[in-house]
Formats: structure tokens, sequence, C-alpha cells
């Protein structure tokens, strides 16, 4: 799920890793987050209140987010740090996190915190650091005496939208085209007198932030509020599949992007290590064609 990777190695040989990953929605909340990188260097978890008191203002391309810095120890007993930026911005929750001996993650903070700031959004939902990042590179060398930093190789386990995707069966009248980059497919699907909808089809490891968080972040998308974890139950079904279960919703709404009436069927698919994301969004009269052919398509995918 990596878009990017350093690897920082000291004078002593000691290690540490940088990454930088994105997942679509809020992805959890900044407590859950913490607490779960606190589990990682085996602290105890923190309150809320306790939680404003360890958020460290950063920017990253020029916008804010927050840094988390905790420290202790990993399961080997090794002291660790751990520095974790959350910035969320275009429906895409955005994590630099850099870990590893906490000597070398201390030292290394300030071009971590540079590279933050090098970072440049080309496009909504793209990312790319400069190669003149301040601190960390210039004319793609390293300052004197600042410690290796090496790009790895693409993680050949990532789900790639050309030849990782499930197998499917497509129904008539949907047209293939071009997936965004957090994509793993999308669909277009007209209907009468020029009405569209489309089907975005993602997949992000874990929970993906959670059923929760995501179908609130679809009735944002379509100018609703959020609904309480009570609320959300009352208006979810589970559907069977070839794969298990699948968690289906259905609402109606404006457009936020467009200020057009619209409305989406989704369902969220979990399987062992990820989660699959089906939505079917656009002209309400298109959707509600489309919904019984929409409800096959998620029923039938082999995973």
């Amino acid at each position: 799920m990596r878009v990017a990777s350093f690897r920082v190695t000291g004078q002593d040989g000691k290690q540490a890793d940088v990454s930088v990953i994105p997942l679509p929605g809020e992805a959890g909340t900044d407590l859950s987050n913490v607490n779960r990188w606190r589990s990682q260097v085996e602290q105890e978890p923190v309150s809320e209140p306790e939680l404003r008191t360890l958020a460290q203002p950063v920017e990253v391309d020029g916008q804010p987010a927050t840094l988390y810095e905790q420290n202790g120890q990993n399961s080997a007993g090794d002291p660790t740090r751990i520095l974790a930026v959350i910035q969320r911005r275009d429906g895409t929750a955005w994590f630099f996190k850099m870990t590893g001996d906490s000597q070398l993650v201390a030292q290394q903070k300030p071009a971590f915190v540079a590279l933050l700031r090098s970072i440049q959004f080309t496009t909504a939902g793209s990312a790319t650091a400069q190669s003149a990042s301040p601190g960390l590179m210039t004319d793609g060398s390293l300052p004197a005496g600042h410690p290796d930093i090496s790009m790895p190789p693409p993680d050949s386990t990532a789900m790639t939208p050309s030849t990782d995707r499930p197998k499917w069966v497509v129904p008539d009248g949907w047209q293939e085209a071009p997936a965004g980059q957090f994509l793993v497919a999308k669909y277009s699907v007209a209907g009468e007198g020029g009405a569209q909808a489309a089907v975005n089809i993602s997949s992000s490891a874990g929970n993906g932030g959670g059923v929760a968080a995501n179908v609130n972040r679809w009735r944002k998308q379509l100018g609703l509020e959020a609904l309480s974890d009570d609320e959300l139950s009352k208006s979810m079904k589970t559907v069977p599949t070839s794969a298990g279960t699948a968690t289906f919703v259905e609402m109606s709404g404006q457009d936020a992007r467009s200020g057009q009436p619209a409305a989406l069927v989704a369902a969220i698919v979990v399987q062992p290590g990820y989660t699959w994301f089906y939505k079917l969004m656009g002209d309400g009269t298109v959707v509600t064609a489309q919904k019984d052919a929409f409800t096959r398509f998620v029923q039938d995918v082999n995973y």
C-alpha cells in the first residue's frame, strides 16, 4: 500500500524506515491510529485530552498536518521511536511515518520534517517528493555526512488495477473508464436523456478505515450528515456473496461536486488482508435501474 519508502542507516548500522501510505476516507481517528502506534512501542493508550498534548503541527505541501511522536521499545526490547504524520485531503488520509532506532529517529526528525515540507501534490490525489528535498537531497545527492537514504523496489504484492484485481463479469451497458490512482477499476453507465452514473472499485489494506468511516464519507459526498453507529447499523444490510457476505448501503441526496440530485448504492466486502469497496453513484434513475445488476456483480466477484 506504500507509494514511497526510504531506508535510513546510521553510522553505527542502526536503521529506520520511512513510509508514505494513502488510504481512502478518514482511515480511522487520530486517537485510534496513535494508540495503535503506541502499542507498537509498548506504550499505554492515551485519552482524547492527552492526545491533544501530543499533537505537533507540521506542514505537507503548505497545508497543516499533525505529527505524533511515540518513544518506547519494540517487541525485542530495542529502543524504538515512531514519528507519524497524518494529513487528510481530497477524501484521502495520508500517513507519513518514520520508525526505527530511537536515537537515529530523533536525530533524523529535522530531515523528516523537511521531507514533509518538500512534498508537492501535483494532481488531486497524487504526491511527489521533489528531488531537491530541503535538508535531504540537493541535485540528487545527499548533504555531506548525511546517512544513506535508498529507495527499495516497489512491493511486488501491491494491488494494481492491471494485474491483481479479482475476476468478475461486467454487466451489459457498463463501459470501462480510466481509473484514478486509488481505483482498481471504474465503469461508466449511461441512462436515458444523457443521464450518467459511475461504478468505482477500490481496495485497501486491513479494514480500510472501517465501515462507519467509509459510509459517512459517502454520505458527505451526497451532502448528508454523518450518522452515529446505531443509526448506521439500521441503514445497512448484509448480502451473501461468493466470498462470504457484503455490507450494502443505499442513500440519495445532492452530489457535492455538481450540485445535482444523485443516488448511491455501495458495498463493502472484507477479505483476508484487504477490504474491497464497490460504489455505484450518479443520476438516481440510472442507479435505480442498475441496482440489481450492481448487486449481482458484487455477489459474483471471484477473489
